[in-house]
């Protein structure tokens, strides 16, 4: 694998020196603490258990959604059992290497901690700050964000240069790609760590500058907000506008059922913020995309969004 580097103002390490101790710079990372059980966290706990073979804690303050996530997690195994791509003992030693908390005061010490909790700046520069006063200063604090600023998110730790994005795409277990996204104050050392963590986990990096949206949602997220700018406008219906971009642009999936399946609500907030920190109309959030959310149609995970889904209901 070779991460894709920027260059940045600020000085980082040459490519050829993080090709050459990606291999070795993740030795020293055995536990791992994923903040939050919902789908992506669940996801992430999965491959850093069963493909790094690290040993995972979940921390979620809601003791149900640990259960639910857990149960989750056991049915992606049995799933891959079933297609023969892992056997029963495998399932064994994954679930083994797993445990849970619902603080953060009583999670176990972390070499690396992934927080992966809802796209809230506010509620995720708190969590950053009760991890900074809880766990050694080395302790390396990444962000699953998709779009919140990595450097405003750093400023609420004690060492904010042990603070780094790490953006995994859904479904975690599917997807190869992690965005790295250093923020103003992220050191060397942090950003070649988890550099080589994903490595570890099975993924291809690339890194982003510190800019709303990083890489992907940069470009996907206003693709999806103008298809659904294109249904309210009753340009064409929901299924000829994924008809249209998937045959006639070769997606495996449409923008429409693409964005059910990420979640209304988090496309909302990440649109929200690409308009309110770049300033810019064509940012603007379709106004159906709102009115969507305020039903509570989030998509997939709701039983209903742009389609429906009886069987999540």
């Amino acid at each position: 694998m070779v991460a894709t580097l920027l260059i940045r103002n600020t000085s980082r390490a040459s490519s050829s020196y993080l090709k050459r101790s990606m291999s070795s710079s993740a030795d020293g990372i055995k536990n791992i603490c994923v903040v939050g059980a919902g789908q992506m966290g669940i996801g992430i706990g999965l491959v850093a258990a069963r493909v790094a073979k690290l040993n995972v804690q979940f921390i979620d303050s809601s003791p149900a959604q640990l259960s639910k996530g857990l149960e989750f997690l056991d049915k992606l195994l049995v799933k891959d059992i079933a297609k023969g791509k892992y056997t029963e003992e495998v399932r064994s030693e994954v679930k083994a290497r797993i445990t849970t908390a619902s603080s953060i005061s009583q999670m176990a010490t972390a070499d690396f901690v992934i927080e992966a909790i809802s796209e809230n700046a506010e509620l995720k520069r708190k969590v950053f700050g009760e991890l900074s006063a809880t766990l050694p200063q080395e302790t390396i604090l990444a962000t699953n964000t998709s779009s919140i600023s990595i450097t405003k998110i750093a400023s609420a730790a004690s060492r904010p240069e042990n603070v780094i994005g790490m953006h995994f795409m859904n479904p975690v277990p599917v997807m190869k790609l992690v965005e790295v996204i250093p923020g103003l104050q992220t050191s060397n050392q942090t950003l070649e760590i988890t550099l080589a963590l994903a490595q570890k986990m099975g993924k291809t990096t690339t890194m982003s500058q510190d800019v709303p949206g990083f890489i992907a949602n940069r470009l996907l997220m206003p693709y999806i907000n103008e298809a659904i700018i294109a249904l309210g406008e009753g340009i064409a219906t929901k299924e000829d506008i994924d008809t249209t971009m998937k045959l006639g642009t070769n997606n495996p999936m449409g923008p429409l059922t693409l964005a059910d399946f990420i979640g209304l609500d988090t496309c909302l907030a990440i649109m929200k913020v690409l308009h309110n920190e770049l300033g810019d109309s064509k940012y603007r959030p379709a106004v159906l995309l709102q009115k969507y959310v305020d039903a509570g149609w989030l998509g997939v995970k709701s039983g209903r969004g742009i389609y429906e889904y009886p069987s999540k209901k």
